[in-house]
């Protein structure tokens, strides 16, 4: 019963996308209370999380909008999955500055505001990128783990998501030549 409820959703695109579209709006929605709302500031590697997340969610939205079928699923389903695992890369270097030794932890640049401001463009993605002494606090944590390594979670979620997507289609093929 469960899994015909599944491949019965599996099998509407317009449906599972728009459901990981509403997952990343979720996620912005939590970044957005713990910056204003518990007050924490985000460092350079967290802005770009959020992008990432925004961008994920974006995909989701236009092949919700679309509602692709077969070849244009899985196309979608690839992209998603792309841009997501782009977002855990960032993550997974957040989440290895916050485990270095202090003293190999990297310095502590100006602010996002200044370098914005006074820094070439490339710089400026160079130190989202890369990140900063400020990305190595860890302020936050929920059962040992910090907010990266959530975040690193939800995109490896968010991709596997995706992908159900591009592999589900050939399920549902299988399961209908039956």
């Amino acid at each position: 019963m469960i899994h015909d409820l599944f491949l019965q959703a599996a099998s509407r695109p317009r449906i599972w996308f728009f459901l990981g579209a509403a997952g990343c709006a979720f996620l912005l929605a939590m970044g957005v209370y713990f910056q204003f709302v518990d007050g924490l500031e985000p460092c350079p590697l967290c802005i770009s999380q959020r992008i990432a997340i925004a961008a994920t969610g974006v995909v989701f939205l236009i092949a919700a909008t679309h509602n692709p079928t077969g070849v244009g699923r899985k196309a979608y389903a690839v992209i998603g999955a792309i841009v997501a695992l782009a977002g855990a890369s960032i993550s997974m270097r957040h989440v290895w500055i916050q485990n270095l030794p202090p003293d190999q932890v990297p310095e502590c640049g100006p602010g996002l505001e200044y370098v914005f401001e006074n820094f070439p463009l490339t710089d400026t993605i160079k130190l989202m990128l890369s990140g900063t002494g400020e990305c190595a606090e860890i302020d936050w944590s929920l059962f040992g783990i910090s907010m990266p390594g959530w975040t690193l979670v939800a995109f490896l979620m968010l991709a596997a998501w995706s992908l159900v997507q591009f592999w589900e289609w050939r399920i549902i093929s299988v399961s209908r030549e039956r």
